[in-house]
C-alpha cells in the first residue's frame, strides 16, 4: 500500500512560488499551489511543465521521479483553505509588501494546524513584524530563498522571536530534503545576510559606473568571470583564507591595503536619475527587453548544470 504523501501549501504562483512547487514535487510531497487568479495558475502550470520537460531533456531534474511524476504531484487551487488545510508546511510567496503578507496570515491563521510550519519567502521583512498579530506566531519562520530557488539552493532561515524549538530544525530538514542549502541566522537584521552582501556589491558597482571607471558590461564581467567563479564553490572568507597562509597571514599581507581602499568608499546614491538611465540603456543593448525570459532560461540552465557539477564532485569526494 502506497504511503500517503505529506501535504505542502504554497501561496502565490509567481516565479518563487513556481520554483518551490517544483522543489516540493521533486521531493515527493503533495503540493497545492494557490493564487487568487485562475489564469495565473494555468500559466504557472504551463511554465512548470515546460521547465520540467526542459530539465529532463538536459538530465538536470532533481530527485528520482520522472518529470511527469513530479508534475502530477502539483495541484492548483484558487481556494486558500484547500491549499493550507492539513498541510504540514505552508510557504507564502506573495510580493514583498507587509500589508499583503499580514492580510494573508490573518486569513489562514485559523485554518492552520497547530503543528504546521508557516514560512515566508520574504527577502527583507523581519519575522517579528510579520508574525506579531497571528495566533500561530510560534510556528512562523522566514525561509528566504535565492532567486530562482530551484536553480540556486541557498535558503536563509530566520525564526520569529516566538518560534517553538522545533521550527528551525524541522524547516532546515525540509529544505535539505528538497536539496536546498539552508543557513540559520542567529538573530534578525534588516535585509538578512544575502541581500546585505548583495547590496554592498551593488552600492560599489553603482559608484564605479557613475564615476566612469567601467561600463555595465565590464562591471558584470568582473563578477561573472572573476569573483563569481571563486564564489561558486567557496565564499569570501575561505577565499581570503586560501589566498594566503590562513587569516592571520592574509591580514599581515593585505590589511593596510584593504583598510585604505575601504576608506575611499562613499555613502550610497539615490537609486534613480542619470546612472539608472545609463544602466538601463546599456543593459538593453546587452539583453533587449523582449528577450528577458529567454535570458532567464539561459541563466537557469547554467545554474542547474553548475549544481549538478557540484553534486557530482561532492559525491566523488564522499561528501554528504
Amino acid at each position: 500500500m502506497a504511503t500517503k504523501k505529506e501535504k505542502v501549501g504554497i501561496i502565490g504562483s509567481g516565479l518563487i512560488g513556481r520554483s518551490f512547487a517544483m522543489l516540493f514535487a521533486a521531493a515527493e510531497y503533495e503540493v497545492w499551489l494557490y493564487d487568487i487568479e485562475k489564469s495565473q495558475l494555468s500559466g504557472a502550470l504551463e511554465d512548470i511543465k515546460a521547465q520540467l520537460k526542459d530539465l529532463d531533456s538536459l538530465q538536470l531534474l532533481r530527485g528520482s521521479l520522472t518529470a511527469e511524476e513530479q508534475f502530477n504531484n502539483i495541484n492548483t487551487t484558487d481556494n486558500i483553505e484547500q491549499c493550507v488545510k492539513d498541510a504540514i508546511f505552508v510557504h507564502e510567496c506573495a510580493p514583498e509588501r507587509i500589508e499583503l503578507k499580514t492580510s494573508i496570515y490573518a486569513k489562514i491563521d485559523k485554518m492552520l494546524s497547530d503543528t504546521c510550519i508557516l514560512a515566508t519567502s520574504a527577502s527583507a521583512l523581519l519575522p517579528s513584524k510579520l508574525a506579531v498579530n497571528i495566533q500561530h506566531k510560534n510556528r512562523f519562520i522566514v525561509a528566504h530563498p535565492t532567486n530562482p530557488p530551484f536553480y540556486a539552493p541557498l535558503v536563509e532561515l530566520v525564526p520569529s522571536p516566538w518560534a517553538d524549538p522545533d521550527v528551525v530544525p524541522k524547516t532546515k530538514a525540509i529544505m535539505e530534503k528538497l536539496g536546498q542549502v539552508p543557513v540559520i541566522l542567529k538573530k534578525e537584521i534588516d535585509g538578512f545576510v544575502l541581500n546585505r552582501i548583495q547590496y554592498a556589491i551593488f552600492k560599489e558597482s553603482w559608484r564605479l559606473i557613475k564615476d566612469g571607471i567601467i561600463d555595465v558590461e565590464g562591471l558584470d564581467k568582473v563578477m561573472s568571470a572573476g569573483l563569481g567563479r571563486r564564489y561558486a564553490f567557496i565564499g569570501p572568507i575561505e577565499t581570503a583564507y586560501l589566498n594566503a597562509d590562513g587569516m592571520y597571514s592574509y591580514a599581515d599581507r593585505y590589511a593596510t591595503m584593504i583598510e585604505g581602499i575601504m576608506a575611499t568608499f562613499r555613502e550610497p546614491d539615490s537609486f534613480s536619475g542619470p546612472v539608472l538611465d545609463q544602466i538601463q540603456s546599456e543593459m538593453e543593448q546587452m539583453v533587449p527587453m523582449d528577450s528577458l525570459q529567454a535570458r532567464r532560461n539561459w541563466r537557469d540552465k547554467r545554474l542547474a548544470a553548475l549544481a549538478q557539477l557540484q553534486k557530482r564532485m561532492d559525491d566523488a569526494e564522499g561528501k554528504k
